[in-house]
């Protein structure tokens, strides 16, 4: 169902079950699956694919193409996952020739004014607070948290059930399951609040905290410390985890537990 004061291109694919407020405009190529709500004012430009029962306020511009010189109008989409709430003035830009495709999971809180750039992906329930801005190319875990105005370096990666402060300035790569502050970003301990509202056992959160205690608290370098959890920690999932992503990453690791 949309007003008559919309706008929407006969190519668009729109369940019937959809409500689209006033002054809405959307494009051709563009896929909306049903029970979501689209409130006035949003655009939604081509390429965007928005799951079942999102909700979108108004002011947001979902699709827009890349802020990046190298786009050369290229097709690419983005893709919203189901039951995902865009907030007021929110923009989520398509991807680029790299990937085609820029990615926001499901269950995800995209707060007001916050900017996802091209050819991110954003893992499951993740929530990005006010004014966060992403570069190209970052990757977000599952039930991550950016704090409001946290900035955040293209080709970054941050893992999943992590928590990054307010008006942090993120430039290296943060590892799964940790809490992160200070400037430059540093590791300030593991979001354990974070991980029994999910049901992770006591045991298994002393497990996480002992791995970063050697990986960031012990005066340890990479390689060390990765040396050392092998050495002396017994393989798990989330140790394995950890030590694949400090191995893998691309940026580096940000900086370790520092006393003032």
């Amino acid at each position: 169902m949309h007003q008559p004061l919309s706008y929407v291109h006969p190519g668009a694919k729109i369940d019937k079950s959809v409500v689209i407020e006033p002054f809405v405009t959307i494009e051709n190529n563009v896929v909306i699956g049903k029970g979501t709500w689209i409130g006035s004012n949003v655009t939604i430009m081509e390429g965007a694919r928005i799951g079942e029962n999102c909700r979108i306020f108004p002011g947001a511009v979902i699709s827009a193409i890349p802020q990046d010189l190298k786009f050369k109008d290229e097709d690419s989409i983005v893709e919203i996952g189901q039951k995902t709430t865009i907030r007021e003035c929110a923009t989520i830009n398509r991807g680029t020739s790299v990937t085609g495709k820029t990615i926001i999971g499901e269950n995800c809180l995209i707060m007001a004014y916050s900017h996802v750039a091209h050819d991110c992906i954003i893992g499951n329930n993740c929530v990005i607070v006010n004014g966060v801005a992403l570069g190209g190319h970052v990757k977000i875990g599952d039930y991550a948290i950016l704090g409001g105005n946290s900035a955040v370096h293209q080709f970054v990666t941050i893992g999943k059930h992590s928590m990054i402060s307010g008006g942090a300035l993120v430039r290296k790569d943060v590892p799964p399951y940790v809490k992160a502050a200070r400037e430059p970003l540093s590791y300030i301990g593991v979001n354990s609040i974070g991980l029994r509202r999910r049901g992770f056992a006591e045991e298994k959160i002393t497990e996480i905290q002992d791995i970063y205690r050697i990986l960031f608290q012990k005066n340890n370098n990479n390689t060390q410390a990765v040396t050392k959890l092998e050495a002396e920690l017994r393989s798990s999932p989330e140790r394995d985890e950890i030590i694949s992503f400090v191995q893998n990453s691309g940026r580096g690791i940000m900086k370790g537990y520092k006393q003032n």
